[in-house]
């Protein structure tokens, strides 16, 4: 399978605190990577130097194969990238907001329309696509940005909680997109995410930060066989070396 992320030896100082410390990984088309760690992990920190937010204080990021540090325009023109601080242009309808951010990735004017009419499609939008974002629910604003990650049709897509405030019908709706973008069009997901039971279904092999540091790296199965626990959240706590709190 072709190598489409790859987070190589990254570290990420922030004055005297290490954030992130020597992580490395990969991942390849078709795959669906989860990215798990308790809150101050160093997840979005990797994340954002992964999509070029932040610079490495050591170690490089490539994305299908281009360097996030010399090779910054192509490597983030590959990538599409959803984090929950990112908001909605509240005064833009959602076919003037994936038109726009379409045109800003530079997407050829004759594939704009009809890329935009299947996201729209893809993802529910054509009931509510006249109303303004600040109008919108919290699930169909992220249907929004989600489509808004994917209108330039990037293979690597990262999705930092795209479920978290999610009611259960939205949460199960990205979740089956997510799952057809892998598996169907062949690109390569970062999912980071705090539900596990998310992670158990989705994954095919999942890191886990703690502390800036890499603690794992493997499929579920073998996280659940290499500490004898029954489930994932089990098996997480052991390797992070936590206790679970009574």
């Amino acid at each position: 399978m072709e190598q489409l992320i790859e987070a190589r030896s990254l570290s990420k100082l922030f004055g005297e605190l290490k954030a992130v410390d020597n992580v490395s990984f990969s991942v390849h088309a078709g795959e669906i990577f989860g990215l798990l760690g308790p809150n101050g992990a160093g997840k979005t920190t990797t994340l954002r130097m992964l999509s070029g937010l932040l610079t490495p204080s050591d170690g490089e990021a490539f994305i299908s194969g281009h360097s996030m540090t010399s090779q910054q325009q192509i490597a983030r023109q590959a990538m599409g990238f959803l984090t929950g601080d990112m908001d909605l242009y509240r005064r833009l309808n959602p076919i003037e907001l994936l038109e726009y951010f379409g045109k800003l990735y530079q997407t050829p004017k004759s594939e704009l329309k009809s890329r935009v009419a299947r996201l729209v499609d893809a993802f529910g939008i054509d009931e509510f696509k006249d109303r303004f974002c600040e109008k919108l629910s919290t699930g169909q604003k992220q249907r929004v940005s989600i489509a808004r990650t994917l209108v330039h049709d990037p293979p690597v897509v990262i999705l930092d909680e795209p479920t978290t405030g999610l009611d259960i019908m939205a949460s199960e709706f990205i979740l089956r997109f997510m799952q057809r973008m892998a598996r169907e069009e062949n690109k390569a997901v970062i999912f980071s995410t705090h539900h596990l039971d998310e992670v158990e279904r989705l994954c095919d092999r999942i890191a886990i930060i703690h502390k800036g540091k890499l603690m794992y790296l493997g499929t579920v199965p073998e996280a659940k066989e290499k500490t004898g626990q029954a489930s994932l959240a089990g098996a997480f706590f052991e390797l992070v070396n936590e206790p679970v709190a009574v």
